[in-house]
């Protein structure tokens, strides 16, 4: 069993006075990991669904001593999908208030919903994490390159799905096909006011073909049939379920930087392969490209979560066409990375290096990869 980066350090944070909450898509392996925490403590610990309707109606009134003689004498309890439990936020605090030596640890599919309901109630009282699919450091864990080197083209074809990695083709096809029917769409849709999944799905699709290209919020709207402003409330729900993520336009110091734009990516390739229905050969692959870029993007960004490593993240480009993937900026230090799925180096970007005399600029190849994503 792959083992998640995060246990070790949700593990250090145990009865410390605070809820432990656990955001990520679904079928990420929130309930798996919560469940091997858990484990460790035996019959000093206890497991709640929270999508169980019992479970939803036994905490749902934020009186302590109900809560607690429903939980029982547990040390550490688990309330998985904990999002589902009306006013979790105002549940969580009265019981932690009363019960500090209780360790309860929540997961949530929705940061968007589960942290609206909570963020408030819990100010000060919380310790956040989030999971994505596996990261490649972790199904790596320690091999050397020749060995990374067999399951690359696998995952830019079907991604990091913990139920999906370790399958064959046929087996990864089908159950890539059950969570994007049956779940990926579960928790967008139930917030108010989201009622066309169509539309959602249609959304997706597009922001698929145009992975590593600039997006039209305005461009959507008319091909969807639908405002702007709703397109970008719908991308944010999209961001906040850990289906997609945002990239900004880095500009400062050049008059013809493009400044107002951006780019969207997936966390996970295998989703957005399925989106548009092509699970083909890179060696076969017009976007082989873009897939290349899209992955060395998440898996850094998921490196940088889980090692703690803060940076601003953009991509930057000129109205003439000057562009560079993807920079970091932290510490009054910006790094540039420009992305090629071959061998070959990018040529310098000596206009935005002039600019920015402070900055670095480094070509992420198949040769220093493992470099950027597993060691640096």
């Amino acid at each position: 069993m792959i083992k998640r980066i995060i246990q070790e350090k949700i593990e250090k944070e145990l009865f410390g006075g605070k809820i432990i909450i656990i955001y990520g898509a679904r079928r990420v392996g929130k309930t798996t990991l919560a469940k091997q925490i858990l484990a460790k403590y035996k019959d000093r610990g206890s497991y709640f669904n929270c999508e169980v309707l019992s479970v939803q109606e036994a905490l749902s009134k934020p009186e302590p001593k109900m809560i607690k003689d429903y939980l029982g004498g547990a040390k550490l309890i688990v309330l998985d999908e904990a999002q589902r439990i009306k006013n979790i936020g105002l549940i969580l605090k009265v019981f932690i208030d009363a019960y500090p030596e209780t360790q309860i640890l929540a997961t949530g599919s929705s940061s968007f919903d589960l942290a609206n309901k909570i963020n408030e109630p819990l100010t000060g009282r919380k310790i956040v994490f989030n999971l994505y699919p596996f990261s490649l450091e972790e199904v790596a864990c320690g091999a050397g390159i020749a060995e990374i080197e067999t399951v690359i083209e696998k995952i830019l074809r079907f991604g990091l799905y913990p139920e999906i990695f370790p399958e064959g083709e046929e087996s990864a096809l089908k159950r890539l096909n059950e969570i994007a029917n049956s779940y990926l769409f579960k928790d967008i849709l139930n917030f108010e006011g989201i009622k066309k999944s169509g539309i959602i799905l249609k959304l997706l699709q597009l922001l698929a073909l145009q992975v590593g290209n600039e997006v039209s919020y305005n461009e959507l709207a008319s091909k969807l049939g639908i405002n702007r402003l709703t397109v970008e409330k719908y991308i944010d729900i999209l961001e906040q379920c850990f289906i997609v993520f945002r990239l900004n336009s880095f500009g400062r110091n050049l008059r013809n930087e493009i400044t107002k734009s951006i780019k969207i990516y997936f966390y996970d390739l295998g989703i957005r392969n399925n989106l548009i229905n092509n699970y083909n050969r890179l060696a076969i692959r017009n976007d082989a490209g873009y897939l290349w870029e899209n992955f060395c993007i998440a898996e850094r960004i998921k490196r940088n979560h889980y090692h703690n490593a803060y940076f601003n993240n953009y991509f930057w480009r000129t109205y003439d066409q000057k562009e560079i993937d993807y920079i970091e900026e932290a510490g009054g230090k910006i790094f540039a990375y420009e992305f090629k799925f071959g061998k070959e180096n990018a040529k310098k970007p000596a206009k935005f290096l002039e600019a920015y005399s402070d900055s670095e600029f480094k070509t992420i190849n198949r040769d220093n990869y493992y470099e950027f994503l597993l060691q640096s």
